[in-house]
């Protein structure tokens, strides 16, 4: 499918800015920038210079003194002829802009609707279309770099690669069928169907950290009242997100913030004590924070290791049980001396795990005030959350929707390889062959459909 309309859209974000930057890609971008834009000089345009001028009216009014560059397709982002004009960031003046180019006869873009022309137009394969968006919505450094190296093109290059391994089996079974007549020379395929599940199955192993990485995780902090779970979520954020009082029950509903550990985007909630309460504010706080628990990835069993575990300790300790947990012992700058520290805290970790019936994933000792431990708490989040180390190249699937078509490649490629060792049909092998190639179509864009692409790229920001 190729456009043959040219459309507009500000692709700076609202609000008031420095610089503003009106869009606009298609056939008759040049043309109309030549309508709304006089150039400080006189004289024709060449490709990626920028020019000064002011953007005009219709009337020959200038709204902005601006910068315009005229980038040539398919030597541009969207492989069309594309402007983008450079004005003073205000709202009102970056929307007359735009409304100029609009009256001059382009058309407003849809949402990702000039990265949906890059991939239409070849520049760009799904896969990368979509890595674009991954690298507007990164919120660590880690996630941005696998962002940036599925833009690059590693995750395409596999896959083609291993497109590549299932085409000839494919070709072969074909063969096989429509001449059945011929001498068709016989061909081991179950070394190149190997490859590929092997392949397929690398992959699909590594999304379980990368979605991590992408779309973070959740850790929820419960206790006691003044446990120091609301300090504790101001010193991981190191900033002061909730209030803290030394009167028990402050924090009276769940408060989400997201911290980067360890380069884990990880959604903290501070909860409520959860007790039993006649108030019923504090009763709804209690069960919001029921709620929290059950969302969780894993729970931070804040406690306070100045004190001994108290009665009411149980009900709190029920909800991990069968949950992955932290024990995270907080309050230690209390404890004089570093052995009666360790001591205290292997005590509270032994009377805890007692009352869980099942050891913690880990204990880590605390304290939010002078944030002794925190890196140590931080990075053991990260590793449970993770599960492993990240690959050295760090290279990841990081997309739920990649995830599950290459799942579903592996499966058909392993069908293919247990049905060669069986003997099956060509006919039959095929099928699955034919099935696990479009898999991976799903995830490059080769074998898409209209509706996907629309879902996918309605979650972009207009403009971009």
């Amino acid at each position: 499918m190729m456009y043959d309309d040219t459309i507009a859209a500000i692709a700076t974000p609202p609000g008031e800015g420095g610089i503003g930057i009106v869009r606009i890609s298609g056939k008759d971008a040049l043309l109309i920038l030549e309508r709304i834009f006089v150039p400080a000089r006189p004289g024709s345009w060449k490709p990626y210079r920028m020019r000064y001028g002011h953007v005009v009216d219709r009337n020959g009014t200038s709204i902005d003194e601006a910068l315009a560059v005229f980038m040539r397709g398919p030597r541009s982002f969207t492989a069309e002829d594309t402007v983008e004009i450079s004005v003073h960031g205000g709202p009102l003046v970056v929307e007359q802009v735009l409304q100029q180019a609009l009256a001059a006869g382009a058309r407003a873009a849809n949402p990702g609707e000039f990265t949906m022309r890059a991939f239409l137009n070849g520049r760009i394969d799904l896969a990368q279309a979509e890595a674009t968006l991954d690298i507007i919505t990164a919120r660590t450094t880690a996630a941005l770099a696998l962002a940036e190296a599925q833009l690059g093109g590693w995750l395409s290059h596999e896959l083609h690669r291993i497109r590549g391994l299932l085409m000839d089996p494919l070709a072969y079974c074909t063969a096989l069928v429509d001449f059945p007549e011929d001498d068709v020379e016989t061909q081991d395929i179950t070394t190149l169907l190997t490859a590929a599940v092997r392949s397929l199955d690398a992959l699909v192993a590594t999304a379980q950290q990368g979605v991590i990485y992408r779309q973070g995780a959740r850790a929820t902090l419960v206790g006691r009242p003044n446990a120091g779970k609301s300090s504790l979520l101001n010193a991981l954020l190191r900033i002061d997100r909730a209030i803290v009082t030394p009167i028990p029950g402050t924090t009276r509903d769940t408060l989400e913030e997201t911290a980067n550990l360890e380069g884990v985007p990880v959604v903290l909630t501070d909860t409520a004590g959860i007790v039993e309460s006649a108030d019923p504010v504090e009763r709804l706080g209690v069960e919001r924070s029921r709620r929290a628990v059950a969302l969780a990835d894993l729970l931070l069993l804040v406690v306070d290791g100045s004190t001994l575990p108290a009665a009411d300790d149980d009900e709190i300790v029920a909800l991990t049980r069968g949950r992955r947990t932290v024990l995270a012992v907080n309050k230690i700058d209390l404890i004089e001396g570093d052995d009666a520290m360790r001591e205290r805290v292997a005590s509270l970790e032994c009377a805890y795990e007692r009352l869980r019936g099942a050891p913690f994933d880990a204990t880590v000792a605390v304290s939010a005030l002078t944030g002794q431990g925190l890196d140590v708490l931080g990075a053991t989040v990260a590793r449970l959350l993770l599960g492993e180390s990240p690959p050295a190249d760090g290279r990841l699937v990081t997309n739920v929707r990649h995830r599950d078509a290459l799942a579903r490649a592996a499966d058909h490629a392993r069908d293919a390889l247990n049905g060669v060792r069986r003997g099956v049909s060509p006919d039959l092998l095929a099928v699955d062959l034919t099935a696990a190639i479009n898999a991976i179509g799903e995830v490059t864009g080769e074998t898409v459909g209209d509706d996907l692409l629309h879902a996918i790229f309605s979650r972009f920001c207009i403009g971009k």
